[in-house]
């Protein structure tokens, strides 16, 4: 999607809605990152208030993809457009990770997760919020969760294993169906509570923690091919002239060709 269908969607009353139960879920796994640098990936804004006061630095990284726009708005830029699969960053330069709208929307998850495996220090933690396979908001287009491929617990697992991570905690939010009427809106806490507390399927984001793996080796990157000047030939004798020259008098070399009035110049 693109960054402005995402900036429109959080500033509706649904999207406020979304927000505060699933920045709830956000702040259980992560209570207290003083001292930590936060990095956000994919479209992570309206979440990253929540440690921005608290960390001792928290930065944002749109794909190109999506576009990028302007956080905070009214202090000095904290956002950047990148790559996805070349991060601005030098290794191991962020203890936490948050990753929203970025695996499901990405068109190498892996290659994704592998970059941000690269950049998280030792020990560190990323938390990713994914729409869940068996959820009512990845079967909607109506909201942003219900682009691009949603994942099932199971799938999850499998991919943060292959991509050198442990996961170590897991959650839901989203109980509620995404209907932006007042009667739904007005009932969601009502049903967040009624679907954690019967640990119902249907939840529309799954929401995992995972660590990094220090032990798995550091993959070789493939290097940026460099254009190099073409060099100009330079004429030079062949080899074996000097040889036939000797044996055949018809060949004389350059310097039988100068006349002795030129020589004595």
């Amino acid at each position: 999607m693109d960054v402005v269908d995402l900036r429109n969607f959080y500033a509706e009353q649904l999207g406020t809605v979304a927000r505060r139960f699933i920045g709830r879920g956000i702040r259980a796994r992560w209570s207290d990152t003083r001292t930590l640098r936060v990095l956000g990936v994919g479209y992570a804004t309206p979440y990253l208030g929540l440690f921005r006061n608290e960390a001792e630095r928290c930065l944002a990284l749109m794909p190109a993809p999506q576009g990028v726009v302007r956080w905070p708005s009214l202090q000095p830029a904290l956002a950047a457009l990148v790559e996805e699969d070349d991060l601005p960053l030098a290794d191991a330069a962020v203890d936490r990770v948050l990753l929203v709208h970025a695996l499901e929307n990405s068109s190498d998850p892996v290659g994704l997760l592998r970059e941000v495996w690269r950049v998280l220090a030792g020990g560190g933690r990323v938390l990713a919020v994914v729409p869940n396979r068996r959820g009512l908001w990845a079967r909607m287009d109506t909201t942003p969760f219900g682009y691009g491929r949603p994942y099932s617990r199971s799938q999850l697992t499998q991919l943060l294993r292959e991509t050198w991570f442990t996961p170590t905690g897991w959650g839901e939010a989203l109980y509620l169906p995404p209907i932006s009427r007042r009667l739904f809106l007005r009932s969601a806490v009502a049903w967040e509570r009624a679907g954690a507390t019967i640990s119902a399927p249907f939840a529309g984001v799954h929401i995992v923690e995972a660590t990094k793996q220090v032990y798995r080796a550091i993959p070789m990157r493939r290097e940026r091919r460099r254009l190099v000047p073409v060099l100009k030939p330079i004429l030079a004798p062949a080899p074996g002239a000097a040889a036939v020259s000797r044996l055949d008098p018809a060949v004389r070399p350059a310097e039988a060709l100068i006349t002795p009035a030129r020589a004595r110049r």
